[in-house]
């Protein structure tokens, strides 16, 4: 089993803390491994493996836990046994699962790991029984870094960085692509495979949804515009042209639900000059870039939306919190905080011309404040300086200075 200290660390930290540990992060992104990681740290500090109960609630074995009663009666069995640290994966299958755990952690001496793929589902409830004594770890699926990590541990030899980023970027981030060596349309069938999982058990079961199709439709529209500002007017008027009805209403609530999902996120716009939240026209990105390879195809005219989908997941992964920034009339990609720290970011694939450099560098214009401003493309020989910006190498800068 591959570490991955992103998380795990995290996770050791908080081991015997009186918190309980929640997992949240689109399905398969490696939430049951971290798990598994967290019994094999415990067994190594002593713990006795009796002490341990670690429940998959996908699993066959545990299918016939649903309801809170029958949950407390697995609680109360295994408390019987002495267990002290309880592992629940994918615990949104049970319906009132909260109170549930919540009863446990009134138990003395336990401790709590959980994991979920419905965000929505896990906030809602954890913010009204647990308010305090959580600590919330979104797992996003490998970074380049990672992808890295998991060739070297299957024997494979890292290449030239620029060539290593691009089939980092042509085959996403899903842990179980990285442990083989296959071809583009095995990626694509296996990311498709999990991507309708998502869809019917996270999606059209949970929610009701009758008209699949449009669903679907929502879903190649929004996946298709990475790294855009849309907005549920805009898909709405999409979906008319293609001469299919879908008020605006219910596409906000289809965005709503793909949001739940883990399978897009929205981030929101903020104005710098106005110093103010902006409510319309957000940007969404995909929880890895293969779902838009598996949906929609592979197009060089997605290759802009990837990297800055790319970039988006790296800041998340190391801690930023993460806007978009409004700058009069220019947008600027990133603007992203964390501590004491701000940098704002553009993503552009090259700076071939002229045009191109003036609208990268130029989105930084007016500010004046001193925190750092960078150009990230995939240009490693001529390196441009202006607008007080710094254009870099965007692998180099993802591996060495975030």
């Amino acid at each position: 089993m591959i570490k991955r200290p992103l998380y795990l660390d995290k996770l050791e930290s908080y081991i015997d803390k009186p918190f309980i540990k929640v997992l949240a992060g689109v399905r398969r992104a490696g939430k049951s491994s971290l798990l598994n990681q967290v019994v094999e740290v415990l067994k190594k500090r002593g713990v006795e493996s009796k002490q341990i109960a670690y429940i998959n609630f996908d699993s066959i074995e545990y299918t016939d836990i649903r309801t809170k009663k029958e949950l407390v009666e697995l609680i109360k069995n295994l408390l019987k046994l002495k267990v002290k640290y309880f592992l629940f994966d994918e615990v949104q299958n049970v319906e009132k699962w909260d109170e549930a755990v919540s009863a446990l952690y009134a138990e003395p001496g336990v401790d709590i790991f959980i994991t979920g793929s419905n965000s929505k589902m896990l906030s809602s409830e954890l913010s009204t029984f647990f308010t305090g004594r959580y600590v919330d770890i979104r797992v996003s699926t490998l970074n380049f870094e990672e992808a890295l990590t998991f060739k070297k541990a299957r024997g494979a030899k890292i290449g030239d960085i620029k060539d290593e980023f691009m089939e980092y970027v042509a085959r996403g981030g899903f842990p179980s692509i990285h442990l083989t060596n296959q071809t583009r349309a095995q990626d694509d069938e296996e990311v498709s495979d999990i991507f309708n999982s998502i869809i019917y058990r996270d999606l059209v079961e949970r929610n009701g949804i009758r008209n699949t199709e449009l669903l679907k439709r929502v879903i190649r529209f929004t996946l298709d515009n990475l790294g855009s500002t849309m907005s549920a007017n805009s898909i709405s008027n999409y979906l008319k042209n293609e001469k299919l009805a879908l008020s605006q209403e219910t596409v906000y609530k289809y965005l709503n639900w793909l949001e739940e999902a883990l399978i897009v996120e929205r981030v929101q716009r903020f104005d710098i000059r106005g110093k103010e939240q902006l409510k319309t026209q957000e940007k969404y990105y995909a929880s890895d870039v293969s779902l838009l390879y598996a949906v929609n195809g592979r197009s060089e005219t997605y290759l802009s939306g990837v990297l800055e989908n790319v970039v988006y997941h790296e800041l998340i992964a190391k801690g930023y919190e993460v806007g978009i920034g409004k700058n009069g009339e220019k947008e600027i990609d990133f603007i992203a905080e964390k501590a004491h720290k701000k940098i704002y970011l553009q993503v552009a694939a090259h700076l071939d011309s002229k045009e191109t450099s003036e609208r990268e560098f130029g989105a930084f214009a007016g500010i004046e404040d001193n925190y750092p401003k960078y150009v990230l493309t995939l240009d490693d020989e001529w390196i441009e300086t202006h607008q007080g910006a710094e254009q870099k190498f965007l692998p180099e800068f993802i591996l060495k200075e975030l």
